[in-house]
C-alpha cells in the first residue's frame, strides 16, 4: 500500500462531509473512512473496538527508551509508526470536527471522530515527554517492508527514535504542535480539561520547533527514507494559525506575518501545508467571536474556573 494511506482517509473524512450528490451515498464512506482507523490502531484496544479482527499488539513499544509509546496508528499497510503523516492526519481529523461537528453528529459519528482523534493525540502526548523532547518514529521500514506480517503476530525491531535540543526536527515538532492546538478546539466542548493539557503540550512544541530549527531526517535518518520533510516552513505556519485560533494570543499570528506565506501553492498535503495556513488565518480573520470563546474553554480547565 502507497505511504501516506493513513492521511488521506483523513482528508477523505473532511472531503465527504460536504458533498450534496443525492444518487452517492456518502455517508456510508464517512463510516467507513473513520472505521479504517480503528483498523489502525496500534497498541491495547479498548472494549469498545468495532474492528473485532483486531487484536492488541506492539505493547511494549518505546521500553527500549525507557517509556510508554503504546498506541497510536499503523501507517498505511506497514507495522510502523511514523510520527510526521500521523500527526498530520490528527490535524485534518481534527479540522473535521472543528469545520463540521454538527454533520458529524446528525450522521451520529461525532463520537467515533473524537475517538479516532484521541486515539492519535494520546499517544502523541506519551511520545512527547519533556518540552523538548519528541518521539517521532517506532519500528524499522526497512525491515517491515521485508516481512509481511500482521502486527499482532510481527516480530521485526520495535526502535524507537526521538528528536531533542541537540538532534532537532522543527518540522515534525511544528506538525505534531498542530495536531494538538487543532484537537484542543475539537474537545473544547466536550472535554476542557483534555483540551487544556493538548495545548499545553502544543504550545511547549511550538516553542520547541521554533528555538530549535532544522529538518528531523537529519536527525532520524530512517524516518527520512520514507517521509522527508521539503522544509519546515509550512508547518511553523500551520502550526501558529491553529495557535491562533486555539487562544486568541496575536504572537502566534505574528509569526504567520513573519514567515514566509507560501504564495500560490499546487498542492495541501503532509508536506505541504501553506494552503491549509492560509485557509485557517483568512476564515480566523471574520471568526472573532468564536475565537474567544474557544480561547476560554481550552486555556481554563473546568475545575479552575470562577
Amino acid at each position: 500500500m502507497a505511504p501516506g494511506m493513513l492521511f488521506l482517509l483523513g482528508l477523505l473524512v473532511s472531503t465527504v462531509l460536504v458533498q450534496v450528490d443525492a444518487d452517492i451515498d456518502y455517508g456510508s464512506a464517512l463510516t467507513k473512512s473513520l472505521l479504517y482507523f480503528e483498523a489502525q490502531r496500534s497498541g491495547k484496544l479498548p472494549s469498545g473496538q468495532r474492528v473485532t479482527w483486531r487484536g492488541d499488539s506492539a505493547l511494549k513499544d518505546g521500553s527500549d527508551a525507557g517509556i510508554d509509546l503504546n498506541g497510536g496508528y499503523y501507517d498505511a499497510g506497514d507495522n510502523v509508526k511514523f510520527g510526521f503523516p500521523m500527526a498530520f492526519t490528527v490535524s485534518l481529523l481534527s479540522w473535521s470536527v472543528v469545520e463540521y461537528g454538527s454533520k458529524l453528529s446528525n450522521k451520529g459519528e461525532l463520537q467515533n471522530a473524537l475517538d479516532a482523534i484521541k486515539w492519535g493525540t494520546d499517544y502523541l502526548i506519551n511520545a512527547h515527554p519533556a518540552p523538548n523532547t519528541l518521539y517521532v518514529e517506532v519500528g524499522d521500514g526497512n525491515s517491515d517492508h521485508q516481512c509481511w506480517q500482521r502486527p499482532e503476530d510481527m516480530t521485526t525491531p520495535r526502535n524507537s527514535f526521538k528528536i531533542d535540543e541537540s538532534k532537532p526536527g522543527s518540522d515534525v515538532a511544528a506538525e505534531t504542535a498542530a495536531a494538538l492546538a487543532a484537537a484542543s478546539i475539537a474537545f473544547a466542548s466536550s472535554d476542557s480539561n483534555y483540551a487544556f493539557t493538548l495545548l499545553t503540550h502544543a504550545k511547549q512544541l511550538f516553542d520547541f520547533a521554533r528555538n530549535h530549527r532544522g529538518l528531523y531526517q537529519n536527525s532520524v535518518p530512517v524516518a527520512g527514507v520514507f517521509y522527508s520533510s521539503s522544509g519546515d516552513d509550512d508547518e511553523i505556519a500551520w502550526a501558529s494559525a491553529w495557535l491562533y485560533i486555539a487562544t486568541g494570543d496575536f504572537t502566534y499570528q505574528n509569526f504567520l506575518s513573519s514567515e514566509n506565506n507560501g504564495g500560490a501553492r499546487s498542492e495541501f498535503s503532509w508536506d505541504d501545508k501553506f494552503v491549509g495556513a492560509q485557509t485557517l488565518i483568512s476564515k480566523a480573520s471574520t471568526s472573532q467571536n468564536q475565537i474567544i470563546k474557544i480561547r476560554f474553554c481550552c486555556m481554563v480547565p473546568t475545575n479552575q474556573r470562577t
